[in-house]
């Protein structure tokens, strides 16, 4: 009982260390990716309050320009200068921490825009202008229009260029004026946290391995491996392998031992026994190839090398090892490249029929085949592209699609309900519920679908069927068509970039590609046309 305990202690501190962590007390049968998405933005907002509390009490001591009057009296009946009134923004954050850098940083000129409500009208705006003059500040641009909530105020839009510290000196003197109501920073070049960082190349997947610690057996109690220090030592092992993984390197090989050989070949019969009618017409196509090809057998693992190869020939797609359980939204940033984060490790051997989070049997028997499929594989890629940029709750949205879909969907096969999730074909248990007559099925719809509770203690009670894979991607687009990411992005596959379409040379350049594109397929159609080709 002391060990247990002790073990327990450990698991609970390791948890405070970390921020994406186990699930803090909630049971659940297997990992959500649904449910990571959720704890990240729980975390990931609890994180960005403290640091803004912290910032806006540093702000909160800094002294204010003169030049500028506080009418205190008129302060205090309204309340407070609050936090809200004296601190710091998000953008504002961003822009202190530039500054942070270092003496270089600090006299950085800066490029900013400021709106501003003008309680005074014009008689405000001098006073603006006369404090941006001596924090000598640049005005590049001024303009002003009647307030909307209010036409004895104006709103204007001040554009100017000074050094970072003397922005940030002249945003907090002006948030303590009388006569502004309020002062926004709308950040240009880097100072911008409404154009959020995400991997424009697959070398930047390398900062993308940020870990959910659900389920690691030297953590979770109730991990099948969890007793079994050499089952531990051996996870260890691998996660290590995949940790020391860079952009560029050859996918290290696994030297896989009986056991774990055992455990794939007891699950790949399974499979292979319910697959001729349980399975969707493409998954069975590419796992025919795959025994073809010899990757698939019965008696040992396939190495993630010669599966990454296998996929590239067929769709474009290829594997990265994964130390764990990453983040949502690390793991489906990776899709946009067409890159597919992949355990190595196997699960324990006294559940092979089961595992309560993904390993390379899942993810080799599972995911694999469709990724091989060019329509799927245009699936997976279009939710990762749809993640980039993304604000947390379309996070949580995205992975509740991507989990009813590509981990547990069902499709419609000549008016016979088919499996393609990778959850299903993976686990025979839970794919005899799915097609049984116990759940409720329901057709994909992404509104609908995208806000679905997840069932992580039993079987799945509704699952969603698809009438085929365009029609998916064709109800998918629509609906990330109405995100609130004010840009558009694309992958391109020769530069290997992904490329945010927010300037109209970027938008030139990618019709004159279209155009070659449409030239070539009409040529092509009209030699098919001459005679001689008859």
């Amino acid at each position: 009982m002391a060990a247990v305990a002790a073990a327990q202690k450990n698991r609970e501190m390791f948890a405070i260390k970390k921020s994406y962590s186990i699930e803090n007390g909630y049971p659940a049968r297997r990992r959500s990716l649904v449910d990571d998405a959720r704890f990240e933005t729980l975390v990931v907002k609890q994180t960005k309050q403290t640091v803004l509390d912290e910032a806006r009490l540093r702000a909160n001591d800094s002294s204010v320009d003169p030049e500028i009057e506080i009418d205190e009296t008129s302060t205090q009946k309204s309340g407070e200068i609050s936090e809200q009134d004296t601190g710091l923004t998000e953008e504002e954050v961003v822009l202190s921490n530039a500054i942070a850098e270092g003496p270089e940083a600090e006299k950085a000129l800066q490029r900013a825009a400021l709106i501003l409500r003008l309680r005074e009208g014009m008689n405000s705006l001098s006073r603006v202008l006369k404090s941006i003059e001596k924090y000598q500040g640049l005005v590049c641009h001024l303009e002003t229009r009647p307030s909307q909530n209010d036409n004895n105020q104006l709103d204007a839009l001040i554009k100017v260029e000074m050094t970072r510290i003397t922005l940030l000196q002249l945003i907090k003197s002006l948030r303590q004026s009388s006569s502004l109501e309020h002062v926004t920073l709308i950040g240009e070049d880097n100072i911008s946290a409404k154009n959020p960082w995400f991997p424009r190349h697959a070398s930047d997947l390398d900062n993308c391995n940020h870990l959910m610690t659900k389920y690691e057996p030297d953590l979770d109690m109730n991990h099948p491996g969890f007793a079994d220090k050499e089952y531990r030592a051996r996870r260890k092992e691998i996660a290590e392998i995949a940790f020391a993984y860079k952009y560029g390197d050859a996918i290290p090989f696994i030297e896989y031992t009986e056991t774990e050989n055992k455990t794939w070949g007891a699950v790949f019969n399974t499979v292979l026994d319910l697959m001729p009618k349980h399975a969707c017409a493409e998954y069975c196509r590419v796992f025919k190839l795959l025994q073809e090809e010899g990757i698939f057998t019965a008696d040992h693992i396939p190495q993630l090398e010669e599966m990454s190869n296998f996929l590239k020939r067929h769709t474009g797609f290829s594997l990265r090892p994964a130390a764990g359980l990453l983040t949502a939204r690390d793991f489906l940033a990776s899709l946009a490249f067409r890159i597919f984060q992949s355990t190595q490790y196997v699960r324990h051997k006294n559940t092979p029929y089961h595992t309560p989070e993904p390993d390379c049997i899942h993810e080799l028997l599972g995911h694999m085949p469709l990724l091989a499929d060019p329509n799927f594989a245009q699936f997976s890629q279009e939710i990762g592209l749809a993640s980039l940029g993304a604000s947390d709750s379309e996070i949580e949205k995205l992975s509740t699609v991507y989990w009813f879909t590509v981990e547990f969907g069902l499709c419609k096969e000549s008016g016979v309900v088919k499996a393609y999730g990778a959850g299903l074909l993976s686990a025979y248990g839970e794919l005899l519920h799915a097609l049984s007559d116990k759940p409720e099925l329901r057709p994909f719809e992404p509104a609908v679908t995208a806000i679905q509770p997840y069932q992580d203690q039993e079987y799945q009670p509704i699952y969603y069927v698809a009438e085929s894979f365009d029609d998916m991607k064709d109800k998918f687009r629509r609906w990330v068509s109405a995100m609130s990411r004010p840009f558009e992005v694309r992958f391109n596959p020769h530069t290997g970039r992904v490329e945010v379409l927010d300037s109209v040379e970027k938008l030139e350049s990618l019709v004159h590609q279209l155009n070659t594109e449409v030239l070539h397929l009409s040529n092509a159609i009209n030699k098919m046309k001459l005679p001689s080709y008859q």
